[in-house]
């Protein structure tokens, strides 16, 4: 029986990795700890908007699971400098709609990023995550973005671990193909930087 961890769902048959897929009710009856809502798939595959994002937040803290949620720009969006609009809006959606910030974890992961081997330089990641820190200062509390861990989640791999995680406010990382390679994930969940 498994016990903890998180949740992603996979699809049977396919290399493709599909999120969302499970509903929080079979997760916490399974004793699943945490889900991650607002994976950019969902937002462009299946066509999931901040507020629908939100609301599933809301609910699967309301079932007593703790949300990975993930917000991120796509290319063109750095291209234009609207990174932190982006981010600002779908972090927004989130607090309208939050439970309790205990039961968060806030996942940055830029979609240009996501399973394409690029991946945001540390001085990039750094930056987001402490402008993020700062609007969570400003429209949450201090407390609030002082305790939120706010995670890394774009290619991270067992080559770029030990750097991204030396920035003062990259508090883990949301990791995706390399957790299915086992010498990789062992580095990336070894790494103490």
């Amino acid at each position: 029986r498994r016990t903890g961890g998180c949740t992603r769902e996979e699809k049977s048959g396919s290399s493709n990795n599909n999120f969302g897929e499970t509903s929080p009710d079979m997760l916490t009856a399974l004793g699943i700890k945490y889900t991650v809502v607002g994976h950019s798939e969902r937002r462009s595959i299946q066509g999931e908007s901040d507020s629908l994002i939100a609301s599933k937040c809301k609910y699967a803290q309301e079932q007593g699971l703790t949300v990975i949620g993930c917000i991120g720009e796509l290319l063109e969006e750095r291209q234009a400098e609207k990174t932190m609009e982006v981010c600002q809006r779908q972090l927004s959606a989130y607090a309208k709609e939050m439970k309790s910030w205990d039961q968060f974890v806030l996942a940055y992961e830029p979609v240009w990023a996501i399973g394409t081997g690029m991946t945001a330089t540390p001085d990039q990641a750094q930056q987001v995550h402490s402008d993020l820190r700062k609007w969570l200062a400003e429209n949450i509390s201090p407390e609030v973005a002082n305790n939120l861990r706010i995670i890394y989640g774009g290619s991270v791999s067992a080559e770029n671990c030990d750097e991204l995680s030396t920035m003062a406010d990259v508090d883990g990382f949301l990791v995706g193909g390399a957790s299915l390679k086992p010498d990789q994930f062992e580095k990336i969940a070894t790494c103490t930087n």
